[in-house]
């Protein structure tokens, strides 16, 4: 039996709390949203952390045991600690998955990631999302067609201050007109990373098929495979040299 992919699903749990249009969707709090649909998936070990926990729910051991990083924020960016953002960032250089969703362009692990403004245009006016499936035979598109809709979620349009993604796999369009890279995976040091656009939280965004569909493959491409930790060793010579 193959050993289970360790999950931590990480989310704000502000919004939820303050808001009772988003306490209505997601009672137990977004992350567990997620982490409800992926416990369900038998080659997945999954818990769940969130911003107020001590060190976030992300202490050094905790992040040691995962493979793979689910990340959910909006509106407290600001008020993760440093010092958990290079944590995280190390792991991921040593081989754990990220998956960054929504608002969590924004994060300070991704941009520190990606080393770019990662900043976009929004609207929120109940845009209807169609997602085109532009890369079909990637894992993270198993099992979904062309496309798919969402019927209302929160505009994102390019401009996406990203670098070039190494892969492609979903494009938005949304029926104010705009487009946007909504699916796209970066490799950074030993780590995969996935971003995916969906998920504003005053919509039901994470109980849709298809985007728990997307997730659950993207945890699945995303599992550390290597756990190789930065080092500049002095190496000795495989052949004998000469004399210096």
């Amino acid at each position: 039996m193959s050993t289970p992919i360790k999950v931590i699903v990480w989310g704000e749990f502000r919004h939820e709390k303050t808001d009772p249009k988003v306490a209505a969707i997601y009672p137990d709090g977004i992350h567990e949203a997620i982490g409800s649909f992926l416990r369900r998936e038998s080659d997945l070990e999954v818990s769940t952390a969130w911003l107020d926990q001590p060190e976030h729910g992300l202490t050094a051991d905790r992040l040691d045991q995962t493979d793979v990083l689910v990340w959910w924020g909006h509106m407290a960016h600001g008020e993760v600690r440093d010092e958990i953002v290079q944590r995280i960032k190390i792991r991921v250089l040593e081989g754990m998955g990220l998956i960054v969703l929504h608002s969590g362009h924004y994060a300070k692990i991704f941009k520190a990631l990606l080393g770019t403004t990662c900043s976009l245009k929004w609207r929120e006016s109940g845009d209807k999302e169609r997602l085109w499936t532009v890369n079909p035979s990637h894992p993270i598109a198993s099992g979904l067609g062309d496309f798919f809709e969402i019927p209302a979620e929160e505009m994102y349009g390019e401009p996406f201050g990203i670098p070039a993604p190494d892969e492609l796999i979903f494009i938005s369009w949304f029926s104010g007109g705009e487009v946007f890279r909504s699916g796209v995976t970066w490799q950074r040091g030993h780590g995969r990373i996935f971003y995916f656009r969906p998920g504003h939280e005053t919509y039901p965004t994470y109980h849709q098929v298809e985007v728990q569909r997307v997730i659950t493959n993207a945890v699945r491409w995303a599992r550390a495979t290597v756990r190789i930790p930065d080092a500049c060793p002095n190496f000795p010579a495989l052949e004998k040299l000469p004399p210096v």
